[in-house]
């Protein structure tokens, strides 16, 4: 057994998979935006998602140029710049809510942030915010070694994503070389909610459980209870990220608790299906 001494970040995670595993559910993993409609508000949705039922968390990271990004995270990413967010200020957010619940949070972000911090600085301070790793959608797997060998030392879970384009090989690849999770990418073009779920995706996922060991979560597109549900029939969880962001920002004029209201029946509903 890990000491508290010894443990690492993404023992953390991996010990959240586990226990999931054990009680015969799978994965719902929210993707909400640091800063939007304020780090305040980021703070208790992070905390509401986690009692509401959600297993882990996607922190996004707002950058001026987004890579994969709907309009609805698009907005979002614009709002919360435009109010003067900072890197300091997200991870404040972080270390925040990292003290308030024991749900892992994964830095969503894009790889210019971490370059113009510094790779060392930048994940020393996701370390000391309490954050268990980072998707870095950007960054290609070619170019990823030196983030990669910090993380591995640091402990922290490093991402990869796999779309519904990438070549075979290469998404083996991915595949082997991804830390926590596996985030496979349900459609090709931006994130958004969507109606139904893509084909050919079943095939997919089962493909790649034979070419990795880490658990496959699917995003993109992923809106309500039954698509959740269609989802963890085959995949280790299901990550929602445009639904649940849309649902702050309709809320953002109302009293705070009227929004965590209804985040929290929102997360209830998809965390239910995961069952």
């Amino acid at each position: 057994m890990t000491s508290a001494t010894t443990a690492k970040p993404i023992d953390k995670l991996e010990a959240m998979f586990a226990a999931n595993r054990a009680a015969g559910r799978k994965v719902l993993a929210p993707f909400v935006t640091a800063g939007d409609p304020d780090l305040d508000a980021t703070v208790d949705v992070l905390t509401t998602i986690a009692e509401a039922g959600a297993s882990l968390c996607e922190l996004g990271v707002p950058y001026s140029d987004p890579i994969a990004d709907g309009p609805v995270i698009q907005a979002s990413y614009t709002r919360a710049l435009d109010k003067g967010l900072t890197l300091e200020g997200v991870f404040s957010a972080a270390k925040q809510a990292s003290d308030r619940t024991s749900m892992p949070i994964l830095a969503m972000a894009s790889y210019s942030l971490v370059f113009r911090r510094g790779i060392d600085r930048f994940v020393a301070d996701a370390v000391a915010v309490g954050l268990a790793g980072f998707v870095v959608p950007d960054l290609p797997i070619e170019e990823s070694d030196d983030l990669d060998a910090a993380c591995r030392q640091a402990g922290l879970a490093l991402v990869r994503l796999v779309t519904p384009t990438t070549p075979p090989d290469r998404a083996e690849a991915i595949a082997k070389k991804s830390t926590g999770f596996l985030y496979c990418v349900s459609v090709a073009g931006v994130t958004g909610a969507r109606t139904q779920l893509p084909d050919g995706l079943v095939d997919r996922i089962r493909w790649l459980k034979t070419k990795t060991d880490v658990p496959i979560l699917v995003g993109f597109g992923i809106s309500s209870p039954d698509q959740v549900k269609a989802v963890c029939e085959v995949a280790d969880g299901a990550i929602v990220g445009s639904a649940l962001v849309r649902r702050v920002a309709e809320h953002a004029g109302q009293p705070r608790e009227a929004m965590l209201t209804g985040v929290r029946r929102f997360v209830t509903d998809l965390a239910a299906a995961c069952r």
